[in-house]
């Protein structure tokens, strides 16, 4: 068998790889899979309230609706052997705060009421196989953990298992931040994973924040 994924970013000019070679994709029917890695940021701002696949596509940013056209694109090219996941915040090893938490860089940046779903790297890993061992061709699955949270908590549980103490709280109009990383924070929603879990068989290995700092923390030593 022959697969294709792609995980890259659209740009202004849509979607690079299908820039680039979506004639090639379309007349290649050789392929019986193809996997596109979306984000939850299509469905926008919705106060902390749940999404589920099902819920309209509202993106607030310019890189959600970068991504909303980059989906029907994809879905345009090879409508019956695609697979799109919608991903959650991605952490890991080297993408978790313990770094910043040793150079004092961290901030627990608080923002009543916002909140965010979470992928750990390797969870991504077992979603990806457990979609192409599938026969559901054309699906669209939301790929997270079970709990999402304030960004805060993460923060200061990380601190606990460095020992160590959180920082001082910051609030959200005051705290030191990349125009990317406060985009993020204008969105707040709970996103459900019962689809993928539901048709795939899939759990997450690291359900929530927590077990996946436990495991970032083991890894990085």
């Amino acid at each position: 068998a022959t697969h294709l994924l792609t995980s890259v970013a659209p740009g202004a000019e849509g979607d690079p790889v299908l820039v680039a070679h979506g004639a090639d994709i379309a007349a290649a029917t050789h392929l019986n899979w193809v996997g596109y890695l979306s984000t939850v940021g299509v469905y926008g701002d919705h106060a902390g309230a749940w999404v589920d696949e099902d819920t309209a596509l509202t993106p607030g940013t310019a890189r959600g609706r970068a991504r909303v056209a980059a989906e029907a694109a994809w879905q345009t090219i090879a409508p019956a052997r695609l697979h799109i996941l919608r991903l959650a915040g991605i952490y890991g090893p080297g993408r978790g705060p313990f770094t910043k938490l040793k150079r004092g860089t961290a901030q627990r940046i608080i923002k009543p009421g916002q909140v965010f779903s979470r992928i750990h790297r390797d969870d991504i890993g077992t979603a990806l196989l457990a979609c192409l061992q599938s026969e559901r061709a054309g699906a669209i699955y939301n790929l997270c953990d079970d709990e999402p949270a304030p960004p805060q908590d993460v923060i200061t549980y990380a601190a606990e298992l460095l020992g160590m103490e959180p920082p001082p709280e910051v609030p959200f109009d005051k705290a030191d931040l990349s125009p990317m990383a406060r985009s993020f924070y204008s969105e707040s929603k709970r996103v459900h994973n019962d689809r993928i879990k539901r048709d795939l068989g899939w759990q997450p290995r690291y359900p929530d924040y927590r077990s996946g700092l436990r495991a970032i923390l083991a890894a990085e030593g």
